[in-house]
């Protein structure tokens, strides 16, 4: 495979797994805390793209083969991002302790957090190749349907991205022009 072709392909790849990254990781999220606030509670954008994942599941009306796909690939998700979860915590448990050590074993440090890493990164591929066995059991419309709710949420993250950026450069546009001043 060329280098184009491998390029494409991975694109491909992302964009299609963004439905799990992007969307279906929020519709596996479970409220943050006790009383529902925070990323996951009403209101919050878990709950947002929740329901932008119900819409689009709405309107692909799936048959049963491509219904279970569905499933395991939520299931995946939500098994994925609970090992993920929990191994980030078991990560930060360790260094806390390694940083009792009078002298700090950077090295050790850096073997955890390459493990963590790359653990991490195979549950991110099997959630991954979850999500594209489903996308890949889609036909031409619903790939479409799939597509644009893609582009849509594309869209939407960019419009937020500028806004971030928009605030950044306010915030140190101001602080450059009063350390300007005499």
């Amino acid at each position: 495979m060329s280098n184009v072709a491998k390029k494409t392909s991975r694109f491909l790849a992302i964009a299609a797994a963004s439905l799990a990254i992007g969307v279906g990781a929020a519709y596996a999220a479970q409220p943050s805390g006790p009383d529902g606030m925070g990323h996951g509670g009403p209101g919050g954008w878990h709950h947002h793209f929740k329901e932008e994942l119900n819409k689009l599941h709405g309107q692909l009306h799936l048959n049963a083969d491509q219904e279970k796909l569905w499933q395991t690939a939520l299931d995946t998700m939500k098994q994925n991002r609970e090992a993920m979860r929990a191994s980030r915590k078991q990560m930060h448990e360790q260094f806390k302790s390694m940083q009792q050590q009078p002298i700090l074993d950077l090295n050790a440090m850096h073997d955890a957090h390459q493990k963590i890493e790359q653990q991490n990164a195979q549950l991110r591929e099997q959630t991954s190749a979850a999500w594209l066995n489903f996308y890949n059991s889609l036909n031409d419309q619903q790939k479409t349907t799939v597509s644009t709710a893609l582009k849509q949420h594309f869209a939407q993250m960019e419009k937020r991205h500028e806004k971030m950026r928009e605030h950044w450069q306010h915030q140190h546009g101001d602080a450059a022009a009063s350390a300007a001043k005499p």
